[in-house]
């Protein structure tokens, strides 16, 4: 009976022996150690640091500590004139190093004085009271409740002007053009005669006494107001007001055993309408 195939007779044979002249190949490298425990930890990414305390180094540490007191005496001792807590020269120049070492920050500029809170106002200096003549002009000026009454002699020419002055008197001899004053509360004026008007801005608390004769006396925002006028001028005097309040005219006795009478100037104004024009009448009060 015919096989075919081949027949399998054992184990397979051995590899053939390497070529004469080949060397023998190198053995394995050795096993570890681990007899003392666990493998040691891996070395950290990089390397080890250098200086890396290693457990000698722990031990000289655990040394020291067991050495208690005795640890400081390889310490050197500090002289006191190296002291900077008993040495002032150091600790200035230690301060001054630190003040040297820093950089000077951006300055502050300070505030106006009129936006301190503990600031107080300057006081504006009190100017001197002017009274001069420049050219046919006088100027009362700046005067502040004099002790007495200022004088003038003026001309036909000549005119005046009183200003910035308070509780003032000014007294007007001979015949003069006309009279301007303004921002003069409480001034009193004496005139004899003028040839043109008396003009008053904002002078509250404004008196005026004619001697002679006035055409005119204007009065502009003025509250409170008393005008004396003497028998000659009583009917020819023109009295204007204009955002005045408190105007009263001093009219002369009639007699000289009677007294002056006081008369108010009309402040209430009634306007209507008639013919298509505009019709203004003093409101007057019965009683």
């Amino acid at each position: 009976r015919e096989v075919s195939g081949q027949q399998d007779s054992g184990p397979p044979a051995a590899p053939p022996p390497p070529p004469s002249g080949a060397g023998a190949p190198p053995p394995p490298p050795p096993l570890p150690n681990f007899d003392n425990g666990a493998p040691p930890p891996p070395p950290p990414p990089g390397g080890a640091p250098q200086g890396s305390a290693g457990p000698g180094d722990m031990g000289a540490v655990f040394e020291q500590l067991n050495r208690g007191e005795a640890v400081t005496s390889g310490l050197k001792k500090v002289d006191k004139s190296q002291m900077t807590h008993k040495n002032p020269a150091l600790r200035a120049q230690d301060s001054g190093e630190a003040g040297r070492s820093k950089s000077p920050g951006p300055g502050i500029k300070p505030k106006p004085a009129s936006m301190r809170q503990n600031s107080t106002p300057a006081t504006p200096k009190k100017a001197e009271g002017k009274k001069e003549l420049d050219g046919n002009k006088w100027l009362i000026e700046n005067w502040d409740a004099p002790a007495q009454p200022i004088e003038i002699e003026v001309t036909l020419q000549q005119s005046v002007l009183i200003t910035k002055c308070n509780k003032t008197t000014i007294i007007l001899k001979g015949k003069a053009n006309a009279v301007s004053i303004d921002n003069s509360p409480r001034t009193q004026i004496l005139v004899e005669t003028l040839v043109s008007s008396i003009d008053v801005i904002k002078s509250p608390n404004f008196a005026a006494q004619v001697t002679g004769t006035l055409p005119t006396i204007m009065l502009d925002q003025v509250d409170g107001a008393s005008v004396f006028l003497s028998k000659e001028t009583v009917e020819r005097t023109e009295v204007f007001t204009s955002k005045c309040s408190s105007i009263n005219v001093v009219l002369p006795p009639e007699k000289d055993e009677d007294d002056s009478s006081e008369v108010p100037v009309p402040e209430q104004i009634k306007t209507y309408v008639k013919g298509g024009k505009l019709v203004s009448e003093i409101v007057e009060h019965a009683g």
